[in-house]
């Protein structure tokens, strides 16, 4: 997912004052290099140096053309739902100034899209549109043009100010492209042109309370269903105040598979909230089973018979704590963690049970946690994860953490959160002020090969991890998506 997971009183300061403080005019379509006088700094800079973005793009000897750029990100985190660019022709030179091709303006929301066909998808709701609308636009990868732009009307209003745009990545199924809007609302369209084809108000449908940021989680399609965790509530609790989940009790619908043909349910099973984090699946047995981080549990589901398999109690005793990473896999191993009190655990997982390989001592400090993951979600590579733990800044640095045992192998110490994507044996870790990091994963030491520094394009918050498709790279900030371009190695 990428919510907008703040800590409430120190969090929702800090971004709150960076929302009110970094407005910029913003153009009103997308424009490419050739034609904008920002583009980042000369690919001829030496590995290691910092681009500030702003060597014009008509300095350049040429443009760089798409290479590899037919693979598809067609869902949160990628194909793998592991934050793992997909293989391609490309062979890109990770540590040379990239080149800014196009640069989309957008509207309210939080996350980047998904991609398929060399077209880019990004689901957002605009600012100036009265009424409020959530909107889905199809941009040509290679120009950044529009394609189609398709609108819905919308009503949702952040109970603690933050933008009322959707939270979730589109995803891609063949024709098909599946969004679920920060309002609860389900809905399938046809690639082609944005046609709508059917569509659910999950929230109304299932009787959910509104909790504190909205719908945070990512459709997932799978074996012809899409599957969405709801977390509604029975009629008795409709009166309740929005926010005030200690008092409202769940009724089944945890998670609910709906048919991707027609869009009716096919089943609901879960008796949980919903958290923020996006369902993914894993294989146990030969069998597919999708794991789902609700607002307190993980909850194990067989997606043929729509039954839950187990669950395992895992959430910070706080009222607005939530769950919001997706669930890392390796073989029969799940690994999940939250920032706000219990931090990480490693299961052992079968189709009958979760057993504790290792866990965080929820009574020690909380900076002595393996990993607490926020919003974002760590890679896994050769049995270490890297990625961003933490709540705050300065609460938050990225770090390596041994898999197995939790034991941590290093910390960067820059306090600064961040998200991160593999892009074959390096690492993109792109920080919410808008430097991007070429990062070399070793569990021996902190080892940064390159930095570019897009503060002078992009306004925070940037929590998004990195979209890579080929030699291509789309990273964003508040009000603009950027492509970047990397020459060739």
């Amino acid at each position: 997912m990428l919510c907008p997971m703040g800590s409430f009183r120190l969090s929702l300061a800090l971004v709150c004052l960076v929302f009110v403080g970094c407005h910029r005019d913003e153009p009103t379509m997308a424009q490419t290099a050739s034609d904008r006088p920002d583009a980042s700094a000369a690919a001829s800079a030496p590995p290691g140096s910092v681009a500030t973005g702003n060597t014009p793009a008509e300095t350049a000897s040429e443009n760089i053309p798409m290479v590899g750029t037919q693979v598809a990100w067609p869902r949160l985190l990628g194909s793998h739902f592991d934050g793992v660019a997909p293989a391609s022709a490309a062979n890109p030179d990770w540590t040379q100034s990239p080149q800014v091709t196009w640069v989309l303006p957008v509207g309210e929301g939080y996350g980047l899209g998904s991609v398929a066909d060399e077209i880019y998808y990004h689901f957002d709701a605009p600012r100036e549109s009265r009424p409020r609308v959530q909107r889905l636009r199809a941009i040509d990868l290679k120009t950044g043009e529009p394609i189609w732009s398709v609108e819905k009307p919308f009503d949702y209003s952040d109970l603690y100010g933050y933008e009322s745009g959707p939270r979730g990545t589109p995803a891609i199924d063949a024709d098909r492209i599946v969004t679920f809007g920060v309002d609860g609302e389900l809905t399938c369209r046809a690639r082609t042109d944005g046609k709508e084809i059917w569509s659910v108000a999950t929230n109304q449908v299932y009787g959910v309370v509104q909790n504190f940021f909205g719908v945070g989680a990512s459709p997932l399609i799978v074996d012809g269903m899409v599957i969405v965790p709801v977390g509604g509530s029975p009629p008795e609790d409709q009166s309740i105040a929005p926010g005030r989940l200690d008092r409202v009790i769940p009724n089944g619908s945890a998670l609910v598979a709906f048919d991707l043909a027609d869009g009716k349910e096919r089943w609901r099973c879960g008796e949980d909230l919903a958290g923020y984090s996006s369902p993914r699946t894993m294989r146990l047995d030969g069998k597919t089973i999708v794991l789902a981080f609700c607002r307190d549990h993980l909850l194990a589901v067989d997606p043929q018979a729509g039954k839950v398999l187990w669950k395992f109690a895992h959430r910070a005793d706080k009222l607005e704590s939530v769950n919001a990473m997706m669930p890392i896999v390796d073989q029969n191993q799940v690994f999940i963690s939250e920032c706000y009190d219990v931090g990480s655990v490693l299961l052992g997982v079968t189709s009958e049970e979760a057993s504790v390989i290792w866990r965080d001592d929820e009574a020690g400090s909380l900076r002595g946690h393996a990993m607490r993951c926020h919003w974002s979600t760590p890679v896994l590579i050769d049995g270490y994860l890297y990625g961003c733990s933490g709540r705050n800044n300065p609460d938050s640095d990225f770090r390596c953490v041994e898999f197995g045992t939790g034991k941590v192998m290093w910390e960067d110490g820059r306090r600064r959160r961040s998200s991160v994507t593999r892009v074959g044996d390096l690492l993109m870790v792109m920080d919410e002020f808008a430097k991007l990091q070429i990062v070399r994963p070793t569990p021996t030491k902190f080892e940064q090969i390159a930095e570019f520094d897009f503060s002078d394009q992009l306004t925070p918050p940037c929590w998004a991890a990195p979209v890579v498709i080929g030699n291509r790279v789309l990273i964003r900030g508040d009000r603009r998506v950027l492509c970047l371009a990397f020459p060739d190695a």
